[in-house]
């Protein structure tokens, strides 16, 4: 299996989409710190939101074959710098999560990962399980 490193906003949904993955059952909780999970490294929200941080999400990336930046469709702000994906030299995608929540801007979320240069785009629920066989078969 490929191993992807998932990159995104505290709260995004990252360890959800762990959890959906992994098919264990949803209960929240707060990362610390780099986890990594089979062929998954979930990364705290903070790493991505504190610049100071970025460093260690790329020297982590090395590791990774697969950097999944996150953004939450129903948030109105984006975290990632213009062309933040050209950083690293891995296949890069986005993933909008939350897009079965009413009112949420999934063409926003996707305008802000197009920004960072993301060219490659799932939509998913992992609650509701939309769009998590696609992200398996990415891995196999």
């Amino acid at each position: 299996m490929k191993k992807i490193m998932l990159i995104g906003k505290s709260g995004c949904g990252k360890t959800t989409l762990v959890q959906a993955l992994l098919q264990n059952e949803f209960f929240y909780k707060k990362t610390q710190a780099f986890e990594y999970h089979k062929c998954i490294l979930d990364t705290p929200g903070e790493y991505i939101e504190n610049r100071n941080y970025i460093r260690a999400i790329i020297s982590e990336a090395v590791n990774c074959d697969i950097i999944a930046f996150l953004q939450d469709a129903t948030q109105e702000d984006c975290i990632y710098p213009p062309n933040f994906a050209y950083i690293f030299n891995k296949r890069i995608i986005g993933i909008v999560t939350k897009i079965d929540i009413k009112n949420c801007n999934v063409k926003f979320a996707e305008e802000c990962l197009k920004r960072a240069g993301v060219k490659e785009i799932f939509y998913i629920s992992s609650l509701k399980q939309i769009g998590i066989d696609d992200i398996k078969n990415l891995l196999l």
